[in-house]
């Protein structure tokens, strides 16, 4: 041993043993997270994935299977918990019908009134009850006659040949030119197949028991053809939201695309103008291109994910980054079960955000802003300020240490929204946005081609839109398609759901819509001819 090589002091040994015991203690805890995932799956009590924090309260997995598979009994509730819960028992009356449904008026008499005739008795009294009934859904023939006219003092002259003046009605106006549908059955197959998620097989045969074959090549066809004449409405929406809207809030996900010999990756992006609109797109690919033509011209905030595709918005001066808080809080709930004292920390200061931002959500921005700075802003350097200290101390690519290392990452951007009270905390808008997609692709599996793709974002647009503003969309897009194939290109954006309400008010417009016959024959205001 070389005499110059000194033993290391009791101090360093005792250091080099505390940080072994201390990766060792850390090292165990992944391996009890680990077995009680395995317990869980074993039991069947994976459950659905939600992120929910309790402040305060311990969570009790392991008490929770012992008490399900009847190694213990649950505690029994004490006398102050059974009045509470018989308190919130609320008496199970029926609900009263919405007074839009139709009704039919039926009056059962007894059979000596119906012998003897009213006449014979007196009325004291009545038992009034309601009962919804089904009726089969009513598709309808409107077969359009144009008779044709000449003036009698011409007939004559038409007899022997001569040109003359004849009179005919033009045809009613479609949506699509010569087409069996009407606007009526376009929006009805429009919200069954998209908001519905139908598939095309499905709703094949669900307008084939309501007596009317349809291919799925004409469902299709019909599709496009109402798409690309709802596209110039959708662009105008885009212009709208890019130009006018002080924030963005914009997420994607990916989908299938069928492919010769293997499905293809898409994606859907939503942008969603607060208060406004619900855009999609659709692009076969998930770069910096995409991105650029989405957004277009857009310069202001934009609410995303920390995604590298955004990263050349900011470094360009083109966007402000706005990070998501919910993004932040998921990473951190991820290390629930490996690193629970960390995680319920820092989950606690997430959950004071969040719970000051729901008691502001009234408030106008101004003040929100002068709140947020008083009372969130302490809460923020306390969580940084432990996402610094706790970084030293974590092992690396543990959840924990992705939790805090993504924090910091985002710092900036996830304090950004403490400099203006109109930017929102969290970017679930777009995410619950979203799940339409999600839920349809359950359902559909895969796009066709990326042209099925455009038509899906346009048609889902309007769809999304629809349920922002509370319209009801089959009666928007029958409307819609009543007055749009010669509404003016320039004001195409007077009838984006945001606008519609206000666009229905104007008299030219109700007139348009009351003259409509295709409109009328849906609504029941046409009656259907007698059959013999």
């Amino acid at each position: 041993m070389d005499s110059t090589t000194s033993a290391p002091s009791l101090e360093e040994l005792a250091g080099r043993l505390k940080s072994l015991e201390s990766e060792r203690d850390e090292y165990k805890q992944l391996y009890v997270s680990m077995v009680e995932a395995y317990r869980k799956l074993e039991a069947g009590l994976a459950g659905q994935k939600r992120e929910r924090f309790v402040e305060g309260g311990e969570q009790t997995t392991l008490e929770l299977l012992s008490m399900l598979t009847g190694q213990a009994e649950p505690a029994a509730p004490n006398a102050s918990t059974q009045v509470e819960a018989h308190q919130r028992v609320k008496p199970t009356g029926r609900k009263p019908l919405p007074d839009s449904l139709p009704r039919i008026h039926v009056e059962v008499l007894p059979p000596d009134v119906q012998r003897a005739g009213l006449d014979a008795f007196d009325k004291i009294g009545e038992d009034v009850s309601e009962t919804v009934e089904h009726r089969r859904a009513s598709l309808v023939v409107v077969r359009t006659v144009r008779p044709k006219y000449v003036w009698k003092e011409k007939v004559d002259a038409l007899k022997e040949g001569e040109s003359t003046p004849v009179l005919q009605a033009n045809a009613p106006e479609l949506p699509i030119p010569r087409a069996l549908a009407g606007p009526g059955l376009l929006a009805d197959s429009i919200v069954r197949r998209w908001q519905d998620h139908l598939p095309l097989h499905r709703l094949e045969r669900v307008y084939g028991r309501e007596g009317l074959p349809l291919a799925r090549s004409t469902l299709c066809g019909w599709h496009a053809a109402v798409a690309a004449l709802a596209s110039p409405l959708v662009e105008a929406m885009f212009r709208d939201a890019q130009e006018n809207s002080p924030y963005l809030c914009t997420d994607a996900t990916g989908v299938l695309v069928q492919a010769p010999e293997k499905c293809r990756l898409g994606h859907f992006f939503v942008v969603v103008a607060p208060g406004k609109h619900v855009l999609f797109r659709y692009t076969p690919r998930h770069n910096g291109k995409a991105v650029d033509a989405l957004l277009g011209s857009y310069r202001g905030f934009l609410v995303a994910d920390a995604h590298s595709v955004y990263e050349h918005l900011y470094d360009e001066g083109i966007a402000i980054k706005v990070a998501c808080w919910a993004h932040a809080r998921r990473y951190v709930f991820k290390s629930m079960e490996s690193d629970s004292p960390r995680a319920r920390h820092a989950l606690a200061l997430i959950q004071t955000l969040f719970r000051l931002e729901r008691e502001w959500a009234g408030s106008p921005p101004e003040e929100r802003q002068r709140l947020r700075q008083e009372k969130s802003k302490p809460v923020i350097e306390a969580f940084f300020r432990w996402c610094d200290e706790e970084s030293l101390k974590v092992l690396d690519e543990t959840p924990i240490s992705k939790a805090i290392r993504y924090a910091r990452n985002q710092r900036e951007a996830l304090c950004r929204f403490l400099s203006d009270g109109r930017l929102p905390i969290h970017n679930d808008i777009s995410e619950n946005a979203l799940r339409r997609q999600a839920l349809g692709r359950k359902n559909w599996l895969f796009l066709g081609s990326d042209e099925g793709g455009q038509v899906n974002a346009t048609l889902v647009t309007l769809l999304a839109s629809c349920q922002m503003h509370n319209l009801e969309p089959i009666a928007y897009l029958r409307d819609l398609l009543c007055v749009l194939p010669n509404w003016p290109v320039q004001q195409v954006l007077e009838l984006a759901p945001a606008s519609w309400s206000k666009t229905l008010e104007r008299p030219d417009v109700r007139q348009k819509l009351e003259l409509n016959v295709f409109r009328q024959a849906a609504l029941g205001i046409i009656k259907p001819a007698a059959t013999a």
